[in-house]
């Protein structure tokens, strides 16, 4: 029995903290006590890097569990988001594959102990705001990347 109690202490430090993200809390309490998905406006405390979930299964797999930070994936529409840094809009602007969202984007979240509609935490917020440092994830994304440059040779 004490198993299913620690899970839910996990689940409740990261649902606190991911309503903690939000200016109003209390509403994102209630989006998902009504079994809703609750938009958090990115920008706080972090930015959403959103990727395909092709792309972030991959590199997850190259991620030590201990270095993860929160990741939310939709199977239905095919696409993840990774909770970074608020500086990762400069540092991850050269790659293809991810784009990072401005401050204020709304990412639709459910609550961290259970999907809804057709999003689940693939990596949950712990309560320690843990993000995915860029550095890691841009090593994840594989040697060399898929980067793009501006300026094209003339």
């Amino acid at each position: 029995m004490a198993q299913p109690m620690r899970f839910a202490a996990v689940y409740e430090a990261g649902d606190a903290w991911l309503a903690d993200c939000s200016a109003h809390p209390t509403l994102i309490r209630a989006a998902w006590n009504k079994d809703a998905l609750a938009p958090i406006a990115s920008g706080v405390r972090w930015l959403a890097a959103e990727t395909a979930l092709l792309t972030t299964m991959k590199a997850l797999n190259r991620i030590r569990e201990g270095y993860r930070g929160p990741v939310l994936a939709d199977t239905e529409v095919d696409k993840a988001w990774w909770l970074v840094p608020l500086n990762a809009a400069d540092e991850l602007a050269d790659w293809r594959q991810v784009t990072v969202h401005v401050k204020g984007w709304p990412l639709h979240c459910p609550p961290t102990g259970w999907h809804l509609e057709s999003r689940m935490w693939l990596c949950r917020p712990d309560g320690s705001g843990r993000l995915t440092e860029l550095a890691v994830l841009v090593a994840a994304f594989g040697p060399g990347g898929h980067r793009h440059h501006a300026k094209a040779a003339q």
